[in-house]
């Protein structure tokens, strides 16, 4: 008599109960107070569809922040799904040193069509931090490898309260205090100039009568010791990390052509302004302009795989070439350089820019997201709003008339996102900024759900 086959028996899948005990036993989160969260219940995300985030219970959640800025066509998009299984079913990754793949040059072609004309290289890596630390790296070494040699040039200027990622050179041109100093001893020296800001204008003036005067002392730096300066770093538009900072218009176009003055490369670091977050693909269109080495990453492979690139120009690109003996080879890179499924999940995300014509809906969704904003400008305890395409930071005031801020003890930021939270709506603050930016195939209901449960959330914190 035939036996019966036994059933191999599957495992049994962790209950949210021990998926919690094993967070808050196993897992160090970054950016988050780990003596705080261990007395938590963790939110635990298990699937997401379009605009909204599931977890482990069943509660559904707006996603108000592109799950940190680089969600751009919702979660799951159908197309860019079947673009990583394609991929897969070929192989996963091989390396980009020494050998080429078909989706690191398909998605290299495809950058420098939609980039800043006169960017014709591209360099890849895996996060902001690193496509940074590559564009600092490549500022060094091309001064002293061009023809004629500049060496002296090895300082960097940067903005007062930037933020370009968490590497020991992307910190040394950062310049938020609680985020940099005490690891001071690690980084290189920079020379700041004030953000600006001008909800806070550190020079007390008002634009546009002021003529962007927070840029005269980069002007006397650059024409005092442009023989030190490799580059000029700026995030393009809009200051992310620093609270949503927006540059008055003309700025961008001005720190070019100061840079082009004197004979500095301007690094423009596009990681949280790139991918349409502004209304054009990438920030510095706004004002028609090309920075020589230009970062990128988050929304690059649509919020899918962790995947960046650096592009440069041919000018840049050349100093780099030379006989086997001279070595000016760029000595810098990683084993997942240019990974095949990340960069099959970035070229589906480009082709659907196209063909959801994803900009021109941005631009339309960005003015129903103004009109809905406004009416919050009346709450007290909001002292500024700054909106840049899909990019939104509410600052929060004790005081309006002296724009006098919440104390950082005060959690007003927090308390806000968690009553934000228990109405179904995620988002992360940046101390008293509310920091927003949804999806950029975000519908219009849900961008009035967005903000209907802000203007409760922040109400609800007014009187508590």
């Amino acid at each position: 008599m035939a036996q019966k086959k036994s059933k191999k028996k599957r495992p049994s899948l962790p209950t949210p109960a021990q998926l919690s005990k094993w967070d808050r036993q196993y897992i160090w989160h970054p950016f988050t107070q780990m003596q705080e969260w261990v007395g938590t219940d963790p939110l635990i995300i298990e699937k997401a569809k379009g605009s909204y985030l599931y977890d482990i219970h069943g509660n559904r959640y707006l996603d108000g922040v592109s799950s940190l800025w680089v969600t751009v066509h919702g979660h799951r998009h159908p197309t860019i799904d079947k673009a990583i299984r394609l991929q897969l079913s070929k192989v996963a990754h091989s390396t980009l040193l020494g050998q080429a793949s078909p989706p690191s040059i398909v998605l290299a072609n495809a950058l420098i069509k939609i980039a800043p004309k006169g960017l014709t290289k591209v360099f890849y890596s895996d996060d902001g931090s690193t496509a940074i630390e590559v564009a600092l790296k490549m500022a060094i070494q091309f001064w002293r490898q061009r023809t004629p040699p500049v060496p002296k040039k090895k300082q960097f200027v940067r903005l007062d309260l930037a933020y370009h990622g968490d590497t020991a050179g992307s910190m040394s041109i950062g310049g938020i205090r609680l985020f940099h100093d005490r690891f001071r001893p690690l980084l290189v020296k920079t020379i700041p100039i004030d953000a600006p800001y001008c909800y806070r204008c550190p020079l007390t003036l008002n634009y546009p009568s002021c003529q962007i005067a927070c840029l005269d002392p980069l002007e006397k730096i650059l024409a005092t010791k442009s023989e030190e300066i490799a580059g000029v770093v700026i995030e393009p538009m809009v200051q992310a990390v620093a609270g949503m900072i927006i540059q008055p218009p003309g700025y961008v176009s001005r720190v070019r052509a100061l840079c082009t003055k004197y004979h500095v490369l301007m690094i423009a670091d596009e990681v949280a302004t790139g991918f349409g977050r502004t209304g054009n693909m990438f920030a510095c269109e706004h004002e028609k302009v090309t920075p020589d080495l230009m970062a990128v990453a988050k929304g690059l492979t649509g919020g899918y795989l962790p995947l960046a690139a650096t592009l440069t120009t041919e000018n840049i690109y050349q100093a780099f070439l030379g006989e086997y003996d001279e070595f000016k080879t760029f000595f810098h890179g990683h084993s997942y350089t240019g990974n095949a499924l990340a960069c099959a999940a970035a070229i589906a995300n480009l082709e659907l820019f196209r063909t959801e014509k994803t900009l021109a809906n941005v631009r339309k969704g960005a003015r129903l997201l103004e009109q809905l904003l406004k009416p919050l400008a009346a709450i007290p305890i909001v002292g500024d709003i700054r909106q840049c395409g899909y990019m939104v930071g509410i600052e929060l005031v004790k005081n309006k008339k002296t724009k006098e801020p919440f104390p950082l003890t005060a959690r007003t930021g927090h308390r806000v996102a968690t009553k934000c939270r228990e109405h179904g709506l995620l988002i992360r603050p940046i101390g008293n900024i509310v920091a927003l930016m949804p999806p950029l195939s975000s519908t219009e209901r849900e961008l009035r759900t967005l903000i209907r449960i802000l203007r409760n959330a922040l109400l609800a914190t007014e009187h508590s």
